[in-house]
């Protein structure tokens, strides 16, 4: 997923998908707490060469604007929000007045700070100087996403969680949500109705229940693709249509976001119903397909394709698209 540029590989970028390109400030790649189901788990075991972070605005600036079709950057970690806002405006201003960066339209903040460390947002010496920074970017005519990691509704209880929200969104600045389903956590879809219920009475918008993913201590986690659903379903039934903004449940697979859109029976076998939210391919987003029912998978590649099928859709593609990832990386 890491890109080239004139001297190499940029390193601290990914571009998975077409639109959308995640940058991994240095800085940014500590947490304020650490999740022992976090996908990044490489960014946190001291091994240089499996960490992705760059320091480098230049080079993120060139990248960008040297492709003309990305419309979002996503600053992600690690968590950005433990960065002091002058090193994060490093990174954000230059998109506000540089004519060559005026597709980037949309500016994503991945962070768990509404969470661990609300007063990031509140009290802070620079909070007032991060609250400046998102509501002039959103001047500039930008949409700006804080994308908050919330696992329950319990963590937006407190007093000085919902003052940051308000401060957030007195910005201009939009907050979306998004989690993974856990077990031993968020096993249990009222769990999840009154989180995103929740949610939308305090102005965030529910966007993503994610699959854990096939790494770290998924042993402990890991839930059914089966249970995801159901769990989905129970609790999306409960909202109102301002929360069902959500997807999911989705998998960050290898080949991109697949959804499980549920369990049917067709021609007499029973199977998985998916579709891709997001590919490396974008001809396969939007495109459904089918999976053999599996009562105990966790994760796409634990499933097999439906009616005799010997591969899925997208498998030669992808393997295509892979090969080229690797040659680049290596």
């Amino acid at each position: 997923n890491i890109p080239d540029g004139a001297d190499g590989a940029l390193e601290g970028l990914q571009h998975k998908y077409r639109e959308t390109v995640l940058f991994f400030p240095s800085k940014g790649q500590t947490c304020h707490a650490y999740c022992t189901f976090c996908f990044r788990w490489a960014q946190f075991v001291g091994d240089k060469e499996m960490k992705i972070s760059s320091n480098d605005a230049r080079s993120l600036h060139q990248y960008l604007a040297s492709h003309r079709h990305v419309s979002d950057l996503l600053v992600t970690g690690g968590d950005p929000m433990v960065m002091k806002t002058r090193v994060l405006a490093r990174y954000l201003r230059p998109l506000l007045d540089n004519p060559r960066l005026d597709h980037v339209r949309n500016i994503r903040i991945g962070t768990k700070a509404l969470t661990f460390w609300p007063h990031r947002f509140v009290n802070d010496k620079d909070a007032d100087d991060l609250l400046r920074l998102l509501e002039d970017i959103v001047r500039s005519g930008r949409h700006v996403a804080i994308m908050a990691h919330f696992n329950h509704w319990q963590e937006m209880r407190t007093d000085v969680v919902r003052k940051a929200i308000r401060r957030i969104r007195d910005t201009g600045a939009i907050i979306r949500s998004q989690a993974p389903l856990l077990n031993h956590v968020n096993n249990d879809p009222n769990v999840w109705a009154r989180m995103w219920s929740t949610q939308v009475g305090l102005g965030i918008v529910p966007y993503y229940m994610f699959v854990e993913r096939d790494t770290g201590a998924k042993c402990y986690f890991e839930v059914p693709l089966v249970r995801c659903h159901d769990v989905f379903r129970q609790a999306v039934q409960q909202v109102s249509g301002l929360g069902r903004t959500v997807r999911g449940p989705s998998m960050s697979a290898t080949p991109g976001k697949v959804e499980v859109l549920g369990v049917q029976r067709l021609a007499g076998e029973k199977v998985f119903m998916l579709r891709f939210l997001q590919g490396r391919d974008p001809d396969w987003v939007g495109r459904p397909f089918f999976a053999k029912f599996d009562a105990q998978a966790t994760w796409l590649d634990e499933l097999e394709p439906a009616f005799g099928e010997n591969a899925f859709f997208f498998e030669d593609r992808a393997a295509q698209v892979m090969q080229a990832v690797r040659e680049t990386e290596g």
